[in-house]
């Protein structure tokens, strides 16, 4: 089915979750949640990659959707179940928290999506670096594009000493030990309409040289390159 659009049934489920983590709410309750939030999920993640893949298809990519059981390792005194859920676009990996990924999630409070690591490996950051210092005026030209929207942000925890970077424009990177392109957004009217899955696809073309930059620097010898 074609994405529609979520529905403010998806956003009271959420809400829901949130307040009755628990098992007996959740079996009442799961007819719901496979029909208001983990459908049109599904369906979101299927049609913007069916976008994506239409430009991209080379890139190897495959699309995932969360699942709204958190981890049984994971789990602390606030419940079994997670109170959101996302997809994510990337190429298979047994290591996908240290490799470029698409990603979008919503929660009952906002919904957000760009591209980055969940955590990136210390021996990535010092790959991206040291192509920094070779072309530092390549990596400019590659982000420059960022500083003529307003979709995207760069966030990431910095290290507490600050590395001498080799130009200004270049330093905000320079300094991350991870790092997503990020925007965040307000449960508003768009998100209820079958377009919402036209702007995250062109966000995501949008995202997708700073993607095939960093998916390089997973490359064993890149260092030196």
């Amino acid at each position: 089915m074609p994405f529609e659009g979520f529905t403010q049934s998806t956003m009271d489920f959420m809400w829901n979750i949130r307040f009755n983590n628990n098992k007996p709410w959740f079996e009442e309750h799961k007819a719901e949640y496979k029909s208001d939030l983990l459908a049109p999920m599904k369906e979101l993640g299927r049609e913007v990659f069916e976008q994506i893949n239409e430009s991209f298809g080379s890139r190897g990519f495959i699309h995932k959707v969360s699942r709204i059981y958190k981890d049984a390792r994971r789990r602390h005194s606030d419940g079994p179940y997670r109170d959101h859920l996302w997809f994510s676009i990337e190429r298979p990996s047994e290591e996908w928290t240290s490799t470029p990924v698409f990603w979008f999630e919503l929660s009952p409070e906002e919904w957000s999506y760009g591209l980055g690591y969940y955590s990136a490996r210390p021996e990535t950051m010092a790959k991206l670096r040291a192509r920094i210092d070779k072309n530092p005026k390549a990596f400019e030209k590659l982000i420059a594009p960022l500083a003529k929207q307003e979709e995207f942000v760069l966030e990431g925890s910095e290290y507490v000493r600050k590395k001498a970077a080799p130009s200004p424009k270049t330093e905000a990177w320079y300094n991350k030990k991870t790092f997503s392109l990020i925007h965040n957004g307000q449960i508003e009217a768009e998100l209820f309409t079958p377009e919402f899955s036209r702007r995250i696809a062109e966000g995501f073309a949008f995202l997708m040289p700073f993607y095939d930059y960093f998916i390089m620097l997973n490359a064993e010898d890149d260092v030196n390159a």
